[in-house]
């Protein structure tokens, strides 16, 4: 009985550290990119996303831009400044090869370094055995018509 037992947990242990293995790779390509973002290392962000574009959403009223491919000298010629970071990231798995990531991005923009917060959703997809960035949804989170955390919102009833 005790043979059965070690047996059993020793797979359930293998099978939970595979499930997490997937994960943090996909987190770890999360950082990576956006770390290049901050650093404005362009040949990272172009080598970090899909061979089939980058498909964008902004919640500001627009309409879904095009999937598109950026070369680095497209985002040399017109990039944002700044200065942000990614906070609370998670991955969900979708299938073997595409991971849902969401995580608040929150820093300065612009030139004159206005407060920048924003939700954003993300769909890494493996390509060629690593994971690139292919769609990318933002959607404000200033503090105007968001629900703002309060002491109540922890209290029991």
């Amino acid at each position: 009985m005790r043979i059965l037992i070690t047996v059993l947990l020793f797979f359930t242990f293998n099978a939970s550290a595979d499930h997490h293995a997937g994960e943090k790779a996909v987190l770890a390509a999360v950082d990576k990119y956006y770390s290049a973002r901050t650093d404005r290392d362009f040949k990272t962000m172009v080598a970090m996303e899909s061979k089939a574009g980058v498909c964008s959403t902004n919640s500001d009223g627009s309409f879904h831009k095009a999937c598109v491919v950026y070369t680095a000298e497209d985002y040399a010629r017109n990039y944002p400044d700044g200065l942000n970071n990614v906070y609370f990231p998670e991955a969900t798995k979708l299938n073997k090869d595409a991971y849902l990531v969401r995580f608040y991005y929150e820093g300065v923009a612009g030139s004159n370094s206005q407060p920048y917060r924003t939700r954003v959703t993300t769909t890494w997809v493996n390509e060629d055995g690593g994971w690139v960035i292919r769609s990318q949804h933002y959607s404000s989170a200033a503090y105007g018509g968001v629900h703002q955390t309060v002491k109540s919102d922890f209290e029991d009833e």
